[in-house]
């Protein structure tokens, strides 16, 4: 297979982050959170994203809740994933390091929700039956774009509040207002739920492109909605993309629920597969290779249909189950179909190239990412070096791609 040489580069991206995280969510919990009278349970909502240093966030707030007197404890908050049943998300949250010994609390899940109320709009409230039965509930979560829907609140506090809290039911009732309508669904939803006062605090999470923690703040429930949509703004700004808009073939070597909640971000990919919903303009990828599941996702494939091609590898990984459960709930059932699959990595790409046509392999305009959350290291096609001037340095010298005898692609991306 000819295949034109690669190009290791290095992206530039703003290096804001927090130097003393543990000291920074002290101080934010000390100026936000209102006083809790003693002996109160407090349930803290995590999700099943891979935000970064999340243990010790949430081991900090759990601690610092421990020492004005309280009783903390985490609750599953993550829909329809892992499977929607208490088990399934109690193994992504193990996962996730997540633990009763890690966090020094105890660790819920459930899949029972129990209807609070309706809207103003008479969208149903639910929630969470043991979070609704503490005295005060701490909702978390990382703030970013989502991959279905636009809006002044995408990704965040709302969000974990309609669908975390919310389970299978909530996630449902959301996602069957279509895209158009989630961030002013998740806006009613969740702003009803905080007048109910159960709500105590959001901590609000950004990241930077290296996904590490950037921004963190403890926002009192009645400031939630307009500070959510100042860090969403934040977020953007930091938000990594692929330093070429167009290329002939993206090589993506691993997906996964804990890179994206469609397993490949649709922002950085420019497909967004949802029925009767426009395509992004750029970017332009005219075929994406998946090449593997991360273990991490427990076999849950949502996005597998956004890529053109795949593995046997990761075929055999899936879990129809979590799989069509995920994409049912969300509706996007385009999201969970099944690329052409291939024996090894190295058929699934010669597959790929020769689908597109070109007469001249070497011509190729190729990229090669790890996942889609961590883009500072990537591989270039040598032929598009000169379209990363001032986005990216070069780190390498050309070099053949190579495969193991088995056909796997044989290239390291895991620079630190």
């Amino acid at each position: 297979m000819n295949l034109p040489k690669l190009v290791h580069v290095k992206q530039r991206f703003p290096q804001n982050k927090i130097l003393n995280l543990e000291l920074h969510v002290k101080k934010e919990l000390k100026r936000n959170l209102p006083s809790i009278p003693k002996g109160s349970s407090i349930a803290i909502t995590v999700g099943s994203r891979g935000i970064s240093n999340r243990v010790l966030i949430v081991k900090t707030v759990v601690d610092y809740l421990k020492e004005v007197g309280c009783s903390p404890f985490i609750i599953g908050a993550m829909g329809s994933h892992g499977g929607g049943t208490a088990e399934g998300q109690l193994d992504v949250l193990t996962s996730l390091g997540f633990t009763e010994e890690t966090i020094g609390c105890p660790v819920v899940t459930s899949d029972e929700v129990i209807e609070i109320g309706k809207t103003k709009k008479g969208f149903t409230m639910y929630c969470d039956r043991y979070a609704w039965e503490a005295d005060g509930i701490i909702v978390m979560n990382r703030i970013k774009l989502h991959t279905a829907f636009r809006g002044p609140n995408e990704s965040g506090l709302l969000k974990m509040i309609t669908v975390g809290l919310g389970k299978a039911k909530g996630a449902n009732q959301l996602h069957r207002q279509g895209p158009a309508n989630m961030s002013e669904t998740i806006r009613e939803v969740g702003g009803a739920f905080l007048q109910t006062g159960k709500v105590l605090a959001g901590i609000g999470i950004v990241e930077n492109s290296f996904d590490e923690t950037a921004n963190l703040e403890v926002i009192r429930p009645d400031e939630i909605i307009v500070l959510e949509q100042k860090l969403l703004e934040l977020s953007k700004s930091y938000f990594p993309r692929i330093p070429i808009e167009e290329l002939d073939l993206l090589i993506i070597k691993t997906m996964g629920k804990n890179y994206s909640g469609t397993g490949m971000d649709t922002n950085v990919i420019g497909r967004n597969k949802i029925f009767g919903v426009p395509e992004p303009e750029k970017p332009t990828y005219k075929r994406v290779v998946v090449l593997d599941l991360d273990d991490a996702s427990h076999g849950n494939a949502t996005g597998i249909g956004l890529a053109d091609l795949t593995t046997e590898r990761l075929y055999q990984k899936v879990d129809k189950q979590k799989t069509y459960l995920n994409c049912l709930t969300s509706t996007y059932v385009q999201r969970g179909m099944i690329p052409l699959v291939l024996p090894n990595d190295k058929e699934a790409i010669g597959a790929a190239v020769q689908s597109l046509g070109i007469d001249n392999p070497m011509s190729l305009r190729l990229a090669v990412i790890e996942n889609t959350l961590e883009l500072e290291h990537l591989y270039i096609s040598e032929n598009l070096v000169g379209e990363i001037e001032g986005k990216a340095d070069i780190q390498s010298t050309p070099f053949e791609i190579q495969f193991t005898e088995a056909g796997t692609l044989n290239l390291s991306i895991s620079v630190h």
